[in-house]
């Protein structure tokens, strides 16, 4: 299909969003942007995070790791249903009670200044670093197929599309990233269901019939028994359940969304109605990739996981209308995951570390304060795609839970602390514990799993015999998060002596 084509739909998207977030940002303060006034619908919410928990990474990445991993990751997606209903019903109610902005004001609360920040630095190098890599995927993307093609390199394409999310966050913030989310979520869902009844369609099958292929070519496995295996059901159930634990119900990105709902019912209603879909939409994910296996093998086609899908839909003879719409939908899945993020981690570092809210002056003043970091959080973002395009690494989903695994433990021992005991924090202690913990994690999964940081790296670490020796072939997998969370909490515990005044959670 022209690339000019789809430059003029993608600018034509871009117009929509900014239209959306001129009438929604109209009138709009600083509570407005960080929690949407508290008068969120649920239903437009818990639409909308569908596609902010699931990003343009699921998009293309998770379809592409069925030819590798089966639908493995199909059990990651139980647990994160598990991990769901607990932040249903023991973290909502909790920052409901509380009646938080950010909710690593708990933490304040709970421990005192030093938790909070440390809760909150967490908190933004994890989504910084998140947000980056799932952007660099979906930029790489278009770079190849559209942007390419007009010689525009690859750092002005970054720049143009950070300005363009700037534009429309810049103002509303939560209550235009409630509709924007909607918007594209819709674009998103339907890519996704119109391109699998396409490839099914040309390849003259049914959806049962599809099924019953991929399964005779060993694409429909779910659960792995293989205990040392790092896909082994128990670790990915267990991971996914502490992974959205972490990743959603002590993220203020996601977190900020529900709280905006103006209260605790339509709250969890949200966040139950939220999970059961994506347990749907993320089978229909490895159906699409199972459909995509079965096409390049029926035409040809070799590619690397992440540039199947788009290469399919753009390169191949599929129609213009799907190439269309291939790209439609994946910078539907993009942005909601990142125009939230930047929001977020704005929301975070003003409430949390500046502490605008705390501090004497006009709301213009606090509004011209908000304005310039996030201004600045766009400069970091932007640093950090240059950097990811060094390492040039487009296999993203296996680094971003990998990566989670190391940066969220912190969060999950901090909170888990809290709320699980009524004992008091040494306050000198809780630095060195959050950040020396993720360390020994990083350093445990670097011996146990050489050869994933020898792939990302591009360098040999000869570290194999003696990961051998340590683990006798055992992987970790995402079961590194909860490892990580209980050392946190070990040494926290250690360093922390019985409370006089016990802290009311109810």
């Amino acid at each position: 299909m022209s690339p000019f084509v789809l430059f003029t739909c993608v600018s034509a998207y871009f117009l929509i969003l900014l239209a959306v977030a001129w009438y929604t940002g109209k009138n709009s303060n600083n509570a407005s942007f960080f929690i949407g006034n508290k008068n969120s619908n649920w239903l437009l919410v818990a639409f909308g995070m569908i596609g902010t928990s699931l990003s343009g990474v699921t998009f293309v990445s998770v379809p592409g790791s069925v030819g590798q991993g089966s639908f493995y990751y199909f059990q990651v997606v139980i647990g994160y249903l598990f991990g769901y209903m607990i932040i249903a019903f023991v973290l909502l109610p909790l920052y409901y009670k509380l009646n938080l902005t950010s909710i690593y004001t708990y933490l304040q609360q709970r421990f005192g200044k030093t938790a909070h920040k440390t809760g909150a630095s967490f908190f933004i190098i994890s989504r910084i670093i998140g947000a980056t890599a799932r952007l660099y995927l979906v930029i790489s993307v278009l770079q190849i197929f559209i942007f390419d093609r007009f010689n525009i390199p690859y750092e002005i394409t970054s720049l143009i599309i950070l300005i363009l999310i700037l534009l429309y966050t810049f103002e509303g913030g939560v209550k235009t990233i409630i509709y924007t989310d909607t918007l594209q979520t819709t674009g998103m869902l339907l890519g996704l269901v119109v391109c699998i009844f396409v490839i099914l369609n040309v390849l003259n099958l049914n959806f049962s019939e599809g099924l019953s292929l991929m399964q005779s070519k060993g694409y429909t496995k779910i659960f792995n028994f293989d205990y040392k295996s790092g896909s082994y059901f128990l670790k990915h159930i267990i991971g996914g359940a502490f992974i959205a634990i972490s990743m959603t119900g002590l993220d203020q990105e996601m977190m900020q969304k529900n709280i905006s709902v103006k209260n605790i019912k339509d709250s969890q209603k949200n966040v139950i109605s939220f999970s059961i879909v994506m347990v749907i939409v993320n089978f229909l994910f490895l159906f699409l990739g199972g459909t995509l296996y079965l096409y390049a093998e029926k035409n040809g086609i070799t590619s690397s996981p992440d540039d199947l899908f788009p290469t399919i839909a753009l390169k191949n003879n599929l129609g213009s209308g799907i190439a269309l719409l291939f790209i439609i939908a994946l910078i539907s899945a993009l942005f909601p995951s990142v125009d939230g993020a930047i929001t977020s981690i704005t929301s975070s570092y003003c409430i949390d570390i500046l502490k605008i809210n705390e501090k004497p002056g006009s709301d213009q003043t606090k509004r011209k304060t908000r304005l310039k970091v996030h201004l600045s959080f766009a400069v970091v973002f932007f640093i950090m795609l240059l950097l990811f395009k060094v390492v040039n690494d487009k296999l993203i989903v296996d680094f971003i839970l990998k990566f989670a695994g190391i940066t969220y433990g912190p969060l999950l021992g901090l909170f888990a602390f809290g709320i699980l005991t009524h004992r008091q924090l040494n306050s000198k202690a809780i630095v060195p514990i959050c950040v020396g913990m993720p360390l020994l994690i990083f350093i445990v999964d670097l011996l146990n799993n050489p050869e994933w940081y020898e792939k990302k790296l591009h360098i040999q670490l000869n570290l194999s015999s003696i990961s051998n020796n340590l683990f006798n072939g055992y992987k970790i997998g995402n079961e590194l998060i909860l490892i990580n969370g209980i050392l946190v909490f070990i040494g926290l515990f250690l360093f922390s002596k019985k409370s006089k005044q016990h802290f009311k959670k109810n």
